[in-house]
């Protein structure tokens, strides 16, 4: 039997204006960004803490922590590349990701492609092993409201092969 480790991420950002909108490390075209001590990009963040959730390491906050002055608009693919070398110091790589964006606007479709092929790039994965979709919330909630960005990611583990 092969091991497997399974973990999930949740991350959720206030939308406003004069910040960029980041997700999955692409800069989309719109009137508002995601609010945060780094650069908010949801999407990356809850990946992030899926891997970390698989092998009980914690959450990002642990590692990048808000207080700390070094992490101010840090660029979230930078935070991942840093939480798969850990990943991969345990002795696990990334087996797959699946992941999804909630946002009324802006459409992210367009997107969708380039952010799997950026995460996968950051991951030393191929891209058809990062799942990425989007879905509207059906204007309920923060997200329907247009008050904010949400992403979810559930992430598989296996050992790296010798």
């Amino acid at each position: 039997m092969v091991p497997l480790r399974i973990g999930n991420g949740y991350d959720i950002h206030r939308l406003v204006p004069d910040r960029p909108l980041i997700l999955g490390g692409i800069t989309i075209d719109h009137e508002l960004g995601l609010l945060g001590h780094s650069d908010a990009d949801v999407l990356t963040h809850a990946i992030m803490d899926a891997l970390l959730g698989a092998l009980s390491l914690g959450d990002i906050g642990h590692y990048f922590p808000p207080t700390d002055a070094q992490w101010k608009n840090a660029d979230s693919l930078k935070l991942l590349e840093q939480v798969n070398q850990l990943v991969r110091s345990r002795g696990w790589e990334v087996g797959n990701i699946d992941s999804v964006v909630v946002a009324e606007r802006p459409k992210l479709k367009p997107h969708i492609a380039a952010m799997r092929d950026r995460l996968a790039a950051v991951l030393a994965i191929p891209a058809d092993r990062v799942g990425v979709k989007a879905t509207t919330n059906e204007q309920l909630g923060p997200e329907g409201r247009e008050e904010g960005i949400a992403a979810y990611a559930v992430a598989l583990l296996t050992p790296i092969a010798d």
